[in-house]
């Protein structure tokens, strides 16, 4: 499967679970990292800072996964791999950094978190799915 189907959608979406970013370091390092996302058309939309390790890495090698798990019984997670596109478009950077906001501190708290996060400096990356795996109810 190569796009989030409405299933993938709705699990990796439920309630403020993260994704954890799998990239690849400038040495070949494999590391791992949470991001707080969103879907938004098909791809997952996060933030992060231009000059971080992550920002950093993507911008040299657009390969990426996340990964998100359900670790209550009877557990499940969606690993989308894929590759990323950066954006530094002020408008963009807002929008994903308060829908963010919105999803993990709140409603009440989500332009507070689009002005903090949505400025220069600042990433929007977007991980537009090549393959996606699902796992659902593993316990059962």
């Amino acid at each position: 499967m190569d796009e989030l189907t409405d299933d993938v959608i709705a699990f990796i979406s439920d309630g403020t679970r993260t994704g954890k970013l799998g990239y690849t370091a400038s040495d070949g390092r494999p590391l791992v990292a949470p991001v707080w996302f969103v879907v938004d058309n098909g791809e997952l939309a996060f933030n992060t800072g231009k000059d971080t390790a992550k920002g950093r890495a993507l911008a040299r090698d657009s390969r990426a996964v996340i990964c998100v798990d359900d670790q209550r019984p009877p557990y499940a997670f969606v690993q989308v791999q894929g590759t990323v596109t950066i954006s530094e478009d002020p408008a963009d950077l807002v929008d994903i950094a308060t829908r963010t906001g919105a999803r993990y501190m709140g409603a009440d708290r989500a332009d507070e978190y689009g002005r903090r996060n949505g400025v220069p400096g600042e990433l929007v990356v977007r991980l537009r799915p090549t393959k996606v795996l699902k796992a659902f109810n593993l316990a059962e």
